[in-house]
């Protein structure tokens, strides 16, 4: 799937809750974890989850965590 828009502009489209959920993915977090902590279930999760990878023009987590982590913003 090509990536013709930078990440950032893409990331620009998820909602906030996909945000946070971008987040946790990125750094690894499974889906159980991430429902804990947002206090959401798991289905929920897996449903926003689907759509970041759609928005984001990704397959799977690795690639949503080095396109994420290849921004600025999220490079520690």
């Amino acid at each position: 799937m090509p990536n013709n828009r930078p990440i950032d502009a893409l990331i620009s489209t998820l909602t906030p809750r996909e945000r946070d959920v971008m987040h946790f993915v990125a750094m690894g977090a499974p889906n159980k974890i991430i429902a804990a902590e947002l206090g959401v279930s798991q289905r929920t999760i897996e449903a926003h989850r689907a759509r970041c990878f759609q928005k984001l023009q990704v397959r799977n987590a690795v690639e949503l965590a080095r396109r994420v982590m290849s921004l600025p913003q999220f490079r520690g």
